[in-house]
This record gives structure tokens, sequence and C-alpha cells, in this order.
């Protein structure tokens, strides 16, 4: 019997597998420019353009801002490359199938819904950032600064458009995102610091830079909040700067990348994201934003600053962000269907990044959200990395040959329920700063379960 246009589509697809569910073999690992390349297309990217204009929202001042950027930065590298990365090249695994060994297939299965889900969240984020840019040139008008709902069919249209062209090119895999970010990212950093370099001048600041201090502390950070903002200060610029990537690095599902590094001195390449992304181009996009009157508008404010080529980047930033963040969702709810190629799931997990994308509640958000998914992810991580480094000095057998034929690893489960529920009233309340949450999850996470695992819980 013939096979239709679509099965034959689908067998082709079929063959995208990147050991999904295996060990990357050595024959598979890639070099440090597609890290590199990698790193900075995500880092310097849709994200950048929002949490750059909040910090300036949020009334902080110059001086907190740039030494905050620094040590928060400098904490991410090391998270990732002393932290991330050892493991990764030592288990060559995504973090979903370790964790099944580790924790369980039961906590394996709870895990990568909530993961997968919430991940879904950040890449919806990006489409809505990258719809604002496509939405100027057809007269689509962006979501206000609290908006929740769409604003417009417009919006949701466009939206969905840019939703369909992500999930196709997460589809293709770890090589054609590393391919499209080393394309990419080079020219989205010249457009960020280009636009901010073009945007200078409207703020008063001279052809010689001599005034450019004192006007970066009286018309760009100066230290006020926008009316219904927030104040930050140095605590929380660094705290996040670390923790904003906090599931990437202390949760560690950067394995799901980081398994393909010849050995985990190549986590030090998360720097070039970090300090071109993470520091240059949150600070060009705040001299953006306080250029265009504080309007929360990544298209406009790129627009205003280097016309067509500045709302083209919003759009290619968009796609350099969702375009990992989808590869990972897919992995992780592959994860959880065992019979389903990672294609077809990270279609599934498309169409909900498109839908949620719709909602521009995540966008306007998006500092909280993040830092909220590093509380809630970050715990994991510290239950997988005491497995590796830490209860073998103990003497403690590991997880895999102790929770033989069980669903769950008890241990691994309290440990990872327990930071989660003590954050939980941080959300409601706020005693203690959202940004404040993930590395203290972390610590109590490893503890807990190293606590556990020697006291024999799990056996």
């Amino acid at each position: 019997m013939p096979k239709t246009p679509f099965a034959e589509l689908a067998a082709k697809m079929d063959q995208l597998y990147e050991y999904d569910r295996e060990p990357v073999p050595e024959s598979a690992l890639h070099s440090g420019a597609k890290f590199a390349g990698l790193y900075a297309g995500e880092h310097v990217a849709a994200t950048e353009f929002v949490i750059g204009a909040f910090f300036v929202l949020h009334g902080v001042s110059a001086w907190d801002l740039v030494t905050g950027l620094l040590v928060g930065n400098i904490l991410a590298v090391l998270s990732w490359t002393f932290i991330c990365a050892p493991i990764a090249v030592k288990t060559r695994l995504t973090l979903y199938w370790r964790l099944r060994a580790v924790g369980g297939p039961g906590l394996m299965v709870v895990y990568n819904l909530v993961y997968g889900v919430l991940f879904c969240g950040i890449a919806g984020a990006m489409v809505s950032v990258a719809a604002t840019a496509i939405g100027l040139g057809f007269g689509v008008p962006s979501p206000e600064l609290n908006a929740i709902y769409p604003s417009s069919v417009g919006w949701v249209v466009i939206t969905f458009l840019i939703g369909a062209a992500m999930t196709l090119l997460a589809i293709l895999g770890f090589e054609k995102l590393s391919k499209f970010a080393e394309i990419c990212s080079p020219w989205m950093f010249l457009v960020f610091v280009g636009g901010a370099l073009a945007m200078l001048p409207t703020l008063g600041v001279k052809t010689d830079f001599s005034n450019f201090w004192e006007i970066a502390q009286t018309k760009i950070w100066t230290g006020v909040p926008t009316e219904g903002q927030e104040k930050y200060g140095f605590w929380h610029i660094a705290a996040f700067s670390w923790v904003c990537n906090a599931a990437f690095h202390l949760g560690l599902t950067d394995m799901a990348t980081l398994r393909f590094a010849p050995n985990w001195k190549y986590g030090l390449y998360s720097a070039f994201g970090m300090f071109p992304g993470h520091l240059l181009a949150w600070m060009c996009s705040g001299v953006m934003v306080a250029a265009v009157a504080r309007e929360m508008n990544p298209g406009l404010m790129a627009y205003e600053a280097a016309g067509l080529a500045g709302a083209l980047a919003v759009l290619i930033a968009g796609w350099t962000t969702a375009n990992p963040t989808l590869y990972r969702a897919g992995l992780a709810l592959q994860a959880v269907s065992p019979n389903w190629p990672r294609w077809r799931v990270t279609m599934i997990a498309g169409a909900m990044t498109t839908a949620i994308a719709c909602f521009p509640v995540i966008f306007m958000r998006l500092l909280d959200y993040v830092a909220a998914f590093g509380a809630i992810m970050a715990p994991v991580g510290a239950v997988i990395f005491v497995e590796h480094m830490v209860l073998p000095r103990l003497g403690v057998e590991p997880a895999e040959k102790s929770i033989a034929g069980r669903s769950v690893n008890k241990a691994a489960a309290i440990a990872w329920a327990v930071p989660v529920i003590w954050a939980y009233p941080w959300w409601l309340n706020e005693p203690i700063h959202l940004f404040y949450k993930p590395v203290p999850a972390w610590l109590m996470a490893a503890v807990i379960y190293a606590v556990l695992r020697k006291a024999g819980v799990g056996r």
C-alpha cells in the first residue's frame, strides 16, 4: 500500500534522532564554535529587549546595574561550568533520562510535564516579543504594560504565524539550531549596540561621550521607578542575573546541550551568552527604552533605534530564544511519551507555546516568571548533583540500584517538594523577593537529599 505524503514526511522526520534516550557517542560531539554560537544566539535574544528595559522601569541606579550585572553573570558562568557541565559530559544524557534512573520513572513523568509546560511559557513570551516587531508593519498595536488578554485579532494571527515558524525550526534539532544561532547572533549583537549608540544623542549624550555617565544616572538608570513598579537595587540585579537561568545551570537542564561537549570546560562558553547578552545587551535595551519615554514595546524600541533592521532583529531574536527553548521542551515531553518521536512532541509543545503567546501576561511579567521557574526546577538539579558529586564520597550506593523496580525515589521526591512548598508563600506576599528564591531552594534540596539518602530513605 503506497504511503501518503504525510506518512512519507513523518518517516523522514523520525530520522531526526539526536540520542534522545541514550548517551551521546564520541562521534557526535560538537566544536566550541557551535556552543559559542548557540549560547550567544540564545542569550543575545528577545528576552534582552524585555529584561534590560524592565530594569529601567524598576528604577535601578546606574552603579547598581553595572556592579550587579558583573557579579551575577560571573556566578552564572561558574554555575554552568562547575555544576552543570561536569555531569553532562560524564553521563552524556539529558537531565530527563538521568532523572528517570535517579528519581524513578514516576518522578520523571511529573518533572517532565511541569518542565515542558513551563518552558512553553518562556518560549511563548519570546513569540510575543517577536510579534511586537511584526505588528509595527501591519499597524497592530502591542499590548499595554499590565495586559493579560490578547489585545486584538491581528495580534493573535501574528503570534500564530510566528509560533508555527519557530516550531518548525525547533523540530530540526540541535545542529540546525546552532547553525541558525551562529549566523544570527553576531548581527543581532550589532543591532543592540548600534541601536543604543544611535539613541544616545536623543538622550543628550555628547559625541565624545564625555557626559555619558551623567546622562546614564539622570536620564536612563535614574534610581526612580516608573509609577506602579517596584524599585530594584544591586542585590536584585545580581540575584536575577545569576538565577534567571537557574533552571539551566543549577537545575541541570542544559545537560540537553552540554552532553554534546567534549569536556566540562565547555561550560565556560556560556560566557558568550552572559556578557554580550545578559550584560551589554541588557544595558543597550535600557538605553533604547529610555529613549522612547519608557514605553515597554520591544519592536518600537528597536525600530526607533535602528529602523527596519532593528524590527527584524527583534523578530529573529525571538526565534533564537524560542527555538532552543522549544527543543528542550520537546525533549522533556518526549521522555514521557516513549512511543512518540521527538519531532511530534515538539510540534505539540509548539502548539502550546503559540497558544500561550497570544496572552501577553507572561511577556509582561517575564522577570517574575523566570525567577519562579528557577525556584521550581533548580531543586531537581540539586538531587542529580548530590547523586553524582556527594553521595559517592559518603559511601552511598547509586540510586538506580537502591530503587530498582520502584516508580519513585522517595528521597528525591521529598527533596524536590519541600523547597518548592517552602518557597510558595513568597509568591503570595513576598517577604523575601522572588529573585532570591532559587539558590536557597537548590541548597535546601541538596542537603535534604544527602541526609535522606545517607539515612537510608529510598532504599
